[in-house]
């Protein structure tokens, strides 16, 4: 009787013929959003399922109603304390019961509302909003996750920082928005040019940062060269304007021993300044060693 009248009232219903089952069924990875339970099943009763749901914490909410012929006060409350949003008592009111299902389902449309607009806060605190890639904090946490899987794995995880040339001057001359429009056009450009697991982000200003899993030395400067080939290959059209834009990559991989993220973008930032102290448009690669030899 009850899945026919929820059926009629147009719910999808799943039905199950125990406790266990019942659990089984809210377990799963995309379980029914509301449910109906009875007081007393076999195997495991409605308030013992509420509980094992509510334990859970998950994503998105379950709106869970219980059916009961128990209408004490100490049950009702007992029920509440389980996990359950609401209760009606048995015989139930066809009515009634509808109208509880439509206050639920209220409540679940505006969880779901939340956690929608929660979604899309996060996504924005991560992105670039001009070129839609990462920003500073994703890509260097990026990084940071690449460089810890790689060691764990015993990989090499290839690093480049790329820098506009002469971005100063496309904005002066043409001015911001133009300045912008070449921002956009390079972060399509170099994202079009990765493998999918690859990623860029916009590390700040005209700089770009790219984490290359599972990459050797000369692998990410081969990548480095393409990216700088498609980067220049072809003009932009800015304002009616065709602009010819080119970048300076600097170049490193991970080592055996280091961990630390910021070594390896500062290294890279080391290799970007040969690349611009050669001319700019091109590459330059750099070992941590190297450097530190340098530095020393």
């Amino acid at each position: 009787m009850l899945r026919s009248a929820l059926a009629h009232w147009g719910y999808e219903v799943v039905l199950a013929e125990n406790g266990e089952q019942a659990w089984k069924i809210l377990a799963e990875p995309d379980p029914p959003p509301m449910a109906i339970l009875d007081w007393v099943m076999p195997h495991l009763t409605g308030p013992e399922v509420c509980r094992r749901v509510r334990e859970t914490h998950r994503e998105p909410y379950t709106y869970i109603l219980l059916l009961t012929s128990k209408n004490t006060k100490g049950e009702t409350v007992e029920g509440l304390e389980a996990g359950a949003d609401d209760y009606i008592v048995k015989p139930f009111d066809q009515h009634e019961l509808q109208v509880r299902l439509r206050a639920g389902k209220r409540i679940i449309d505006l969880q779901m509302d939340l956690l929608q607009a929660r979604e899309e806060l996060r996504e924005r605190a991560n992105k670039d909003l001009l070129t839609m890639l990462p920003n500073r904090p994703a890509i260097a946490s990026a990084l940071e996750q690449e460089i810890a899987r790689c060691h764990r794995d015993h990989r090499t995880v290839g690093v480049i920082l790329l820098d506009i040339d002469h971005f100063k001057k496309i904005n002066d001359t043409y001015g911001h928005f133009a300045g912008d429009a070449v921002l956009r056009e390079t972060a399509a450009r170099l994202r079009s040019n990765m493998r999918p697991y690859d990623r860029v982000g916009r590390y700040g200003g005209e700089e770009f940062l790219v984490v290359l899993p599972n990459c050797d030395l000369e692998q990410a400067k081969n990548q480095a060269e393409r990216m700088r080939q498609k980067l220049h290959a072809t003009t932009m059209l800015v304002d009616g304007a065709e602009l010819r834009v080119s970048a300076s990559f600097g170049v490193t991989v991970s080592d055996a021993a280091e961990r630390d993220q910021d070594v390896f973008v500062r290294v890279a930032d080391e290799a970007l300044y040969l690349a611009k102290g050669s001319g700019r448009n091109c590459v330059q690669i750099l070992t941590l060693g190297e450097s530190a030899q340098k530095r020393g």
